[in-house]
């Protein structure tokens, strides 16, 4: 099966391991990945910010980019989101509304892509310790992805895992939410890392890496223990 890795703006800049794991993860269960290179940003920060005209040509620029792709699979239940919402965005586009759709329908969530697609839960994943799981608010409420993560995490051999309290809580991250209302969401994200701290985890995983910059920052800060991982670096753990 031949899959087009989706990387994402925060995974090319700031967090390259986690692209490198979703790699290696999806060739271990029998997938060849190619890096289409024309891919840029999804667009989402300058639509969500209001400028939908300005953001349409990156959006453009990322179906042209993976035309040729028989599945795109992306570490980023939001970036996956924003390739669902291009439909709507062209809808009333003779000459991008195809296009569009087909980007949308073979566009899955990593997680998703391997529960779902590939019916596996088994990836041979091995780590050891306490885990507890961020479910992010675009991945669970807007793309519907909630069961996929927890069907692989549980077998990840050595793996302890225990259950988040208010976990469907937002992180407090939001894209420009963060910046446009950094008291509110200072206490948000503090909310959260008293969560992790109070089930003794040794690991907090989540599957944005939004949600785990803003939450594993704010832990570093305030001299938390907690190890952040994105779930592409535990499935791909040995």
């Amino acid at each position: 099966m031949k899959v087009s890795l989706f990387a994402t703006c925060l995974v090319d800049m700031f967090q390259t391991n986690v692209g490198k794991a979703t790699v290696e993860v999806l060739e271990r269960v029998g997938c060849e990945v190619d890096f289409p290179e024309g891919q840029i940003c999804c667009g989402q920060p300058a639509y969500n910010s209001g400028y939908v005209k300005e953001s349409k040509e990156a959006m453009k620029q990322m179906i042209k980019t993976f035309e040729r792709s028989e599945y795109v699979v992306t570490p980023s239940g939001s970036c996956a989101t924003m390739f669902k919402e291009y439909p709507h965005v062209f809808k009333d586009d003779p000459v991008w509304k195809d296009k569009a759709n087909k980007l949308a329908a073979k566009t899955y969530e990593l997680t998703q892509f391997i529960v779902q697609v590939l019916k596996v839960e088994d990836v041979g994943a091995k780590l050891t310790g306490r885990a507890t799981y961020h479910t992010s608010c675009h991945m669970t409420r807007l793309l519907g992805v909630k069961d996929e993560p927890m069907k692989l995490l549980e077998k990840v051999e050595g793996l302890e895992f225990t259950p988040l309290p208010n976990a469907h809580n937002c992180c407090g991250f939001g894209g420009t939410f963060s910046v446009k209302m950094g008291n509110i969401s200072e206490q948000m994200v503090d909310e959260k890392v008293h969560h992790i701290e109070e089930v003794q985890a040794d690991y907090l995983i989540g599957a944005d890496c939004g949600c785990l910059m803003n939450i594993g920052g704010r832990s570093k800060r305030l001299e938390k223990p907690v190890k952040v991982m994105h779930i592409a670096e535990v499935l791909n753990s040995r």
